[in-house]
C-alpha cells in the first residue's frame, strides 16, 4: 500500500469530526506496522485528544510502536495549548518515520512540529495529499491566512432566476435539499442572514432536520427592527446582532454596534477577533450581491428547482463564476462554485 492510501484515510477519518472542532483544525491520523494498520485516530473536539494520540491509544501492543509509521493529515502541534505537544509525544515514543499531509499555517507551529520530530533523528516525509489535507482544512487555513472566516453562500433559485414569486416566501427546495441545507449548516460555525431575511421569512436557522449542532446565528440588523419574539433571536442558539445602537449581552444574544461604513469589512473584523472560522450567508439578494461584488467569498451553493418557474420577483444573486460540481437531489439540483 502507498502513502497516498494511508493519508486517505487519515482524511476520511477526520471528516467526522467536521463542524464539531473549532477553533481546532479537523486531524486523522493512522499508525502502520508491517503494512498493517494497527492503530488511527481522529481530533473529536476542542479540548479533547489529538488525532495522534488517540491513534496512540487504540494501538493494542504498544511495544510496536517505535517500529511503525505515523500517518497524520495535519502537522503535528509543537505548543502546548490545552494538551501538551503531539510532536513531543511522536519524539517520545520515537516512531520509525513521521508522514505529515500538509504543514500548519498556525504561526503557533507552521513547521516547528515538524523541526522538532526531524530534530530527534526521525524520518519525516511532508506532502502526501497536500492539496486534499489543505482543502480539508480550508476554513482553517482562510482563518490563519486572510485574518477573516471563511464564507460560502448559500441560496436557491428558479429555473428563470428567482428567489421568489412576486417578492413573497416561496418554497423551492424540496425535503432533500432541507435536509442537506441543514446537514450544512451543521458543518459551519456560523450562519448570517440580515433584517429583510429575518422579517420577511422569520428562520430559526437551527439544525432541526438533522441531529447535528446548531451554529453560531449572526444578524446584521442596524436599526433593530427584527422583533425580540422572532425565532433567530430565540435561546435555540447563540446570536450576534450587529447594529449602530448599542453593545450589550441579553442571555444568548450579543448586541455589537458597529458603524454604517465598510460594513462588511467590520462586521469580518468582529468574528475574527470572536475566532469565528466559518460563515454560512444565507441572506437575501442584497446581502449575498455585496459579498459577490466585494470579493469578500469563498464558495457559493445553489439550489435549482428545474421545473420551477416563477416569471416575476427578486433576481438571484450572479457570481460570474464556473459550476465545479453539481449533485441531484429529486427535482432539485445543487451547483458548487468557488471564487477564483
Amino acid at each position: 500500500m502507498t502513502h497516498e492510501i494511508y493519508m486517505q484515510r487519515c482524511l476520511d477519518l477526520a471528516q467526522k469530526a467536521l463542524g464539531k472542532t473549532y477553533p481546532n483544525p479537523i486531524v486523522g491520523s493512522v499508525i502502520v506496522y508491517n503494512g498493517e494498520i494497527i492503530g488511527e485516530g481522529y481530533h473529536a473536539k476542542a479540548g479533547e485528544n489529538h488525532a495522534e494520540i488517540n491513534a496512540i491509544n487504540s494501538v493494542k501492543n504498544p511495544a510496536l510502536l517505535k517500529d511503525s509509521t505515523i500517518y497524520v493529515s495535519l502537522e503535528p502541534c509543537s505548543h502546548f495549548g490545552k494538551t501538551p505537544p503531539c510532536a513531543l509525544k511522536l519524539v517520545e515514543i520515537g516512531f520509525k518515520k513521521v508522514v505529515i499531509g500538509c504543514l500548519d499555517s498556525n504561526k503557533a507551529v507552521n513547521g516547528k512540529g515538524k523541526l522538532m520530530i526531524e530534530n530527534a533523528g526521525i524520518e519525516v516525509i511532508c506532502g502526501i495529499l497536500e492539496e486534499e489535507c489543505k482543502d480539508a482544512n480550508k476554513r482553517f487555513f482562510t482563518f490563519q491566512e486572510k485574518k477573516r472566516p471563511f464564507i460560502i453562500l448559500k441560496w436557491a433559485e428558479s429555473v428563470d432566476g428567482f428567489l421568489d414569486r412576486n417578492f413573497k416566501p416561496t418554497q423551492i427546495g424540496n425535503p432533500l435539499t432541507k435536509q442537506f441545507v441543514h446537514f450544512m449548516r451543521s458543518q459551519e460555525e456560523a450562519i448570517l442572514v440580515g433584517t429583510k431575511t429575518a422579517l420577511v421569512d422569520n428562520p430559526s436557522l437551527t439544525t432541526r432536520e438533522i441531529d447535528g449542532r446548531n451554529p453560531v446565528r449572526i444578524l446584521i440588523d442596524l436599526d433593530l427592527k427584527v422583533p425580540l419574539d422572532f425565532k433567530v433571536l430565540n435561546e435555540e442558539a447563540k446570536t450576534l446582532v450587529f447594529n449602530v445602537h448599542k453593545n450589550e449581552q441579553i442571555k444568548n444574544i450579543n448586541y455589537i454596534k458597529i458603524s454604517n461604513e465598510n460594513l462588511v469589512n467590520e462586521i469580518l473584523h468582529h468574528l475574527y477577533e470572536l475566532q469565528i472560522q466559518s460563515v454560512l450567508i444565507e441572506g437575501g439578494a442584497y446581502t449575498l450581491q455585496q459579498c459577490i461584488d466585494q470579493g469578500f467569498w469563498d464558495e457559493a451553493i445553489i439550489i435549482k428547482n428545474e421545473n420551477l418557474l416563477l416569471e416575476c420577483g427578486t433576481r438571484a444573486p450572479k457570481t460570474n463564476t464556473q459550476c465545479v460540481n453539481k449533485i441531484e437531489l429529486r427535482d432539485n439540483l445543487v451547483e458548487f462554485y468557488k471564487n477564483t
